[in-house]
């Protein structure tokens, strides 16, 4: 039956109390932050408008937490028309606060009037210090009923503290603040307010202090901490305009995937919204005017976003009176009409900048150049199976970058590298004296140039990559730094030369072959291992993959191309070997220069191949998702003629 008798009204603190979600997302973990980030907005909101610069948060062993700061305090007289207390006021009452007008906070994250009322309704018990105009008001909480108020005489100098234990009947699985999350959201804080001092406390652990006066300009220094910066300096663009503030920091990075974050008035805003929309659009803008000024772009097609974000590392912060976010967890900024301000202003801002500084400008179009090379020659490598593209892509900058990141986890990125298997049989194609030397050219970690000990006297490697020659110093005798279009060796020194996996990412393999040639004997031996596909019908699908995965492929070679490519050489007396090997594709696409957005692609590949490519490759794919594929190796042997 349904009548007036099933028709409840609920008081404002029942009512969050009943349906805490709709106020802060959830219950578990992310809902009990969301309390402490409550209280911390609030706080930090007097720090934005310049009224605090010291804010404590302490974590108790009681489970409690409190957030103090040194700003005006929260008024504690009378309210006129509520005849009760302000502070008790906002504490007790949805939609109560001074920020609904522009008297007491021009610039604020906390908008909604609820932050307050929501932490004391959903907490066991609450306590507040306020100290202002030489008084001190304290008053206690019990889910969010209100206990007499105490107001003292005080000294001390203005400032709000509130302690709030989290109530167990509301979170019933998540009731321990992560020490982590809470010292994090501080770290980050101190970057977007650099005249703010942010302090942490763990129960009886020592203080922790977060202090940037650059701002977000450390913030994306610290975020690229490890990485291989493609410009030296963060640029900082700040811009004031109307009654909004926007202050963007950035770098771009050799790695294949974007690292973007976005605030407004301090509030991460994760799904972005109007203002990362301007920034990415007024980014893109500038990338294809100053391409297309220094004449890069010459086939039809436009430079992309994702072009100009890959590597990138920034910080977005905007200032605004009034945001609309996206509802009360703030995740998105809406549009409320600044969008095209934005953007209009941010791109003269990016143009006035870049003008400052042309060779910093050309820096930076060439890495978005290399990424949009390799996408388009990615997107029309099915209509063929090799490539030749722009040997702007291929300096030996690049490879010396890339290598140099990848030298950290070597040997644990592929099953190839070290595959015991494959490398005896490089090893044991050798069919020159003992007494020869062995060189082994572009040997990476040197694990090829050592399936050849006991078989030669001495194993000399040369690599460009000065971590992968620290590695080989490892497993060889001798280590030269250098670069195998000039080898730094003379004419006929060397008995055997060695070689695997290099020639496909090389513009023009020929002029690596033609030195090969010339450091060795009459009679010496070039042992060279190459994945090759199948047959024809595999080889653009084998490009395409191996495109995604590798940004500097060149080449897919079929076989008779490759024993081209050392007879062409010279080379006689051609011989080969064939060997299967497993890939554990999952591994294998995980490296530094394989981006997200890749790895799906490549994952795609595979599961969606065509029948006629599964006839002649195999691969398989595990209930677990894991893909396994089939690499064919074709290891060559080729003989320098004798004098």
């Amino acid at each position: 039956m349904y009548s007036s008798k099933q028709i409840s009204i609920l008081t404002e603190l029942e009512a969050i109390r009943h349906r805490p979600g709709m106020y802060i997302g959830s219950t578990n973990k992310d809902g009990l932050h969301h309390l402490i980030n409550e209280l911390i907005d609030n706080a930090v909101d007097e720090a934005l408008n310049g009224y605090c610069n010291d804010i404590t948060v302490t974590l108790f062993r009681d489970g409690s937490c409190s957030v103090q700061d040194n700003g005006r305090g929260i008024p504690f007289e009378m309210h006129s028309k509520h005849k009760t207390s302000v502070c008790e006021l906002v504490l007790t009452t949805l939609h109560s606060g001074g920020k609904f007008n522009s008297n007491a906070y021009k610039i604020s994250g906390g908008l909604h009037g609820v932050g307050l009322c929501c932490v004391n309704a959903l907490s066991e018990r609450l306590l507040v210090s306020v100290h202002r105009n030489g008084e001190q008001y304290k008053q206690e909480f019990s889910r969010g009923v209100s206990q007499p108020a105490q107001i003292n005489q005080s000294e001390k100098s203005s400032g709000t503290l509130i302690q709030f234990l989290p109530d167990a009947r509301i979170f019933r699985t998540d009731l321990e603040f992560d020490p982590k999350i809470v010292s994090w959201k501080l770290q980050q804080l101190s970057y977007l307010i650099p005249s703010c001092h942010f302090h942490f406390k763990n129960h009886d652990q020592v203080l922790e202090s977060f202090h940037h006066p650059k701002g977000i300009e450390e913030l994306v220094s610290a975020q690229n901490k490890g990485r291989r910066p493609t410009h030296p300096e963060v640029i900082v663009i700040k811009h004031s305009y109307d009654n909004w503030n926007i202050e963007l920091a950035f770098q771009w990075t050799r790695l294949y995937s974007k690292d973007i974050s976005s605030f407004v008035n301090t509030i991460p805003t994760p799904q972005g919204g109007a203002h990362l929309d301007a920034f990415s659009k007024a980014l893109l803008c500038w990338a294809q005017d100053s391409c297309d000024e220094l004449g890069l772009i010459h086939q039809p097609h436009p430079i992309q976003e994702q072009d100009v974000f890959e590597g990138l590392t920034a910080a977005v912060s905007l200032q605004l009176p009034n945001p609309e976010f996206h509802g009360q967890t703030k995740d998105k900024l809406n549009d409320s009409g600044h969008s095209e301000a934005f953007f209009t202003q941010i791109l003269n801002e990016l143009k006035a900048f870049f003008e400052l500084d042309p060779q910093l400008k050309k820096i930076i179009c060439q890495r978005i150049f290399e990424s949009y090379n390799s996408r388009v020659a990615s997107a029309q490598s099915g209509k063929r199976s090799r490539l030749q593209t722009t040997p702007l892509v291929a300096t030996p900058d690049v490879y010396k970058s890339q290598f140099g990141e990848r030298s950290k986890n070597w040997h644990d990125s592929a099953v190839w590298i070290a595959h015991d298997e494959l490398l005896d049989a490089h090893g044991s194609f050798c069919k020159m004296p003992p007494s020869s030397v062995c060189l082994d050219v572009c040997c990476g970690s040197g694990v090829v140039g050592n399936s050849f000990r006991g078989r030669v006297s001495k194993i000399i490697g040369l690599d460009i990559t000065p971590e992968m020659v620290e590695l080989a110093k490892e497993r060889l005798d001798e280590v030269v730094h250098g670069t195998v279009f000039d080898i730094p060796f003379p004419d006929s020194s060397f008995e055997v030369v060695s070689n695997r996996e290099v020639m496909h990412l090389m513009p023009e393999p020929q002029k690596m072959m033609s030195e090969v040639f010339r450091v060795l004997k009459p009679g010496g031996q070039f042992i060279v291992g190459q994945i090759i596909p199948f047959s024809p019908i595999d080889a653009p699908w084998m490009f395409r993959i191996f495109k995604k995965k590798q940004p500097l492929l060149y080449h897919m070679f079929l076989e008779h191309e490759f024993e081209q490519l050392l007879t062409d050489a010279g080379l006689v007396d051609i011989e080969r070997k064939e060997m299967l090997v497993w890939e554990d594709i999952d591994v294998w696409i995980n490296t530094i220069e394989t981006s997200s957005w890749h790895r799906h692609e490549i994952r795609s590949l595979f599961l969606n191949a065509p029948q006629d490519i599964k006839t002649v490759h195999p691969f398989e794919i595990l209930p677990s998702g894991q893909i396994r594929d089939c690499w064919r190796w074709l290891i060559f042997s080729g003989r320098k003629p004798k004098a």
